[in-house]
């Protein structure tokens, strides 16, 4: 039973099909239900002194955050580094290594990420050299002490709970310290020339050849609208142009005569005669010329035009194993194979109107489709289901109200239009409006397909949302979208005195994760515009107002440095300069710094347990303001904390049921024949592999168990494989997702997944013959 919860937990916390912090809080509740622990014992992991010390930690960490320490250190960063590369990543690394070392590790990378960001716009280096190796010099750091980082902290409790003495805070410092040195060399000598090389920083006076724009491709969305005399949008506020909402525009500047408005307010108004400076995509701006060649007709398409011209709308449903299932309508060609529109999709008892062209279909979906009924009955042959259900006028007004979103547009003498094919026109493209039909001069209808052309007295059907169809009713609106056939002035324009382009990332502790920047309102609430965002090493610059952010998003900011320095202020956010933060509290430094070393202290002598010394430093943190109640609560990262109370049982189900001492028979098996360096080295790389896809925390809960039977099993002493297990979960180094921290710097430095494998691997080989190397003399295998 052990091994089966086993099992979906690893299923589980590789695939996050679910929260972790979840996932945990249901195992515990599994193994009380179960019997495998009692009650008390599920709950016991809440109480469990590592647990205590975890998040004490986490307060402690955020009182030197909040003082400045940091900001202190990196004040001197450049007069002790100097301009060479070399010297920058090792000192960059020795500073974050020396905070880590008592400080979280994703509280340093945060803290030290708007330094570390202003070092490269100065030195001119790019931030892709430098940041890495500052995330690799936290993770090393944390190497160097108990309280560095929760597994040091996981196995010493575990050995203290078998029975055994547990690890002192600097029992680490011999085996991490070496380690850190080695890596810091291998990364600043050798690593750094693997790191992409994205381009010369930012410099306030050469915007044209910095690397935000070489990464984000802006050259590439940037035109002009002019605006005509006889335009719609005259009069108009940004706010209400829907070139934003509609159309995915953003306007970032309007030039009026000689003067140029850079990061306009929503509210200001279009003029006749304006130049609108937008970014956004072209085809968009195409599509919105040719809609522009279109006469509209003053009716609205009554709901029975749908049934018109021997048209019929059916409901068809899809065959679970067909091959619709998994692809969008757009991937099928669907209305050039079937001759067919799809009006909508019904799904679960809802109705999806919505971008029905890039849904992806699901089993059991249900198509409404328009069309002649001769198609309709192929679709449903071809596809192999059930005769399709033919809707009644009646039926339409009342189930689906598509009328409400029908128009009339047809083709003049003249237009631009003429000749073109469907396809070339775009039209449908971009927007959430489709063609239902296209009714040539002599009364006949069709279905359009991509290859059909437009032809003089040609009138269309429209069907679409009504905010688009809003769009498009604009009178005068033709004319408006012309691409400037002038070559683009100079970038430049993009970043003057007031203001300019600044990446920011969502800080560690932001509540705002997996929410959208239109549940945020972003633009609304702080008046800057997002460009683009890059995650997981590419440019995502579509759809942004709908894009759910995750940690390590990298948001690209146009607007004024004014409004960038107010949302520096915010704890959701770190813009990436230093002097857009919050300010520290730095005259509280030397009281955070007597705190943590009145907490260090009696810990070293053996006068207090580790668990009450950190509870009571958080406490004095708080008590001398170094930080507020509310910080130190947003401090804690409480999913590591209820993700490693609610783990703990399941370590101890592995222990009692003799699942442990069933895997470590196998691990001696295995092993065992090549002797006890063999088995470190095993568990080890066990660790190292297991690191890049399960959470360190959770998996030091599941191997302690096991290195402790297997060291029982051989009979050796069980401090080297325990030392070995803290040292390999906490080099996490070949996987952006394997730790926070390395997250944390993918968006800024622009790295790619293979950038971390390029670096992390060779460091993580280079770390494990340290190891086999160090430990066993430091920690000999011999009991």
């Amino acid at each position: 039973m052990v091994l089966s919860v086993l099992a979906v937990v690893v299923v589980l916390l590789i695939t996050e099909w679910m929260p972790l912090e979840v996932m945990a809080l249901l195992v515990l509740g599994v193994l009380a239900l179960t019997g495998l622990v009692s009650p008390i014992e599920a709950l016991a992991g809440f109480s469990n002194p590592a647990v205590v010390t975890i998040w004490a930690v986490f307060i402690l960490s955020g009182g030197l955050t909040r003082t400045g320490i940091a900001n202190i250190l990196g004040r001197y960063l450049l007069k002790i580094a100097g301009n060479r590369p070399t010297r920058l990543v090792i000192v960059i690394m020795v500073i974050a290594g020396a905070l880590s070392s008592f400080m979280n590790n994703i509280a340093v990378a945060a803290l030290m990420l708007p330094v570390v960001m202003d070092v490269a716009r100065k030195t001119r280096h790019s931030p892709s050299l430098l940041l890495m190796p500052l995330a690799y010099g936290t993770l090393l750091g944390g190497l160097t002490t108990m309280i560095g980082t929760p597994p040091n902290i996981l196995v010493s409790e575990a050995l203290r709970t078998n029975g055994l003495e547990p690890f002192r805070i600097f029992d680490f410092s011999p085996i991490g310290l070496p380690v850190m040195i080695i890596g810091t060399l291998f990364v600043a000598l050798v690593g750094t020339r693997l790191l992409p090389r994205g381009g010369n920083a930012v410099s306030p006076d050469n915007i044209a050849n910095n690397r935000i724009l070489t990464q984000y491709r802006l050259q590439d969305r940037l035109f002009r609208i002019k605006i005509p005399e006889h335009s719609a949008l005259i009069g108009k506020s940004l706010a209400d142009s829907h070139l934003g909402s509609s159309l995915g525009l953003n306007v970032i500047g309007i030039s009026r005569g000689r003067i140029t408005n850079l990061a306009p307010e929503m509210t200001t108004i279009i003029m006749a005669g304006d130049e609108l400076i937008v970014e956004g995509r072209f085809d968009r701006i195409q599509e919105m010329n040719n809609w522009g060649q279109l006469l509209s007709e003053t009716r609205v398409a009554e709901k029975s035009s749908l049934l018109d011209y021997d048209m019929q709308v059916a409901e068809v449903r899809l065959d679970p194993d067909g091959e619709c299932i998994g692809k969008t309508i757009a991937e099928l060609g669907f209305r050039n194979r079937y001759g067919l529109n799809v009006l909508s999709i019904k799904r679960q008892n809802r109705e999806i109107i919505a971008n029905v062209k890039t849904v992806a279909l699901q089993d059991e979906d249900i198509l409404v489709v328009c069309g002649p009924i001769g198609r309709i009955h192929e679709l449903s042959e071809a596809a192999g289901v059930p005769p399709p259900a033919v809707l009644q006028e009646a039926e339409i007004r009342s189930r689906f109200a598509l009328g409400r979103k029908m128009r009339l547009f047809s083709v003049p003498y003249g237009s631009k239009l003429l000749g073109q094919t469907v396809s070339e026109s775009c039209l449908g493209d971009a927007l959430d409006v489709q063609i239902v039909s296209i009714v040539r001069e002599d009364g006949t209808a069709m279905i359009p397909s991509s290859d059909m052309h437009f032809e003089p007295g040609d009138t269309m059907i429209i069907s679409g949302l009504s905010d688009m169809i809003a769009v498009l009713l604009m009178r005068g609106l033709e004319g408006v979208f012309v691409k400037d056939e002038e070559s683009w002035e100079d970038v430049a324009i993009l970043d003057n005195e007031k203001v300019g382009l600044m990446e920011v990332v969502l800080s560690p502790y932001s509540i705002h994760l997996g929410q959208t920047l239109q549940d945020l309102r972003f633009r609304e609430k702080y008046g800057l515009t997002v460009l683009a965002v890059w995650r997981k090493g590419k440019a995502t610059r579509s759809g942004l107002r709908d894009l759910r952010l995750q940690l390590g998003d990298a948001l690209l900011l146009f607007g004024n440095w004014k409004r960038l320095a107010l949302l520096g202020q915010e704890p959701d956010f770190l813009v990436l300069t230093q002097n857009m933060q919050e300010a520290a509290r730095e005259d509280k430094a030397k009281i955070a710094l007597a705190i943590m070393a009145a907490v260090l202290l009696p810990v070293i002598l053996g006068l207090v347990p580790i668990y009450i010394a950190v509870v009571i430093g958080a406490a004095m943190m708080v008590l001398s303001k170094c930080l507020t109640m509310d910080e130190a609560y947003r401090y804690i990262e409480w999913k590591a904390v209820f993700l490693i109370a609610g783990m703990l049982p399941l370590g101890q189900a592995l222990e009692k049921s003799g699942a442990a001492t069933l895997m470590a028979e196998a691990v001696i098996t295995t092993l065992g024949p090549y002797g006890p360096h063999a088995v470190l080295c095993g568990m080890i790389v066990i660790t190292f592999v297991a690191t890049s896809i399960i959470p360190t925390a959770a998996l030091v809960v599941l191997m302690t168990p096991i290195a402790l039977k297997t060291s029982a099993g051989l009979g050796i002493s069980p401090y080297p494989l325990m030392m070995g297990i803290a040292m390999a979960a906490s080099s996490s180094f070949t996987s952006p997702i394997s730790h926070p921290a390395n997250v944390l710097v993918m968006g800024p430095g622009g790295y790619r997944f293979i950038d971390y494998v390029k670096v992390g691997g060779p460091l993580t080989l280079l770390i494990l013959v340290v190891l086999m190397v160090i430990i066993p003399t430091i920690w000999p295998l011999s009991p």
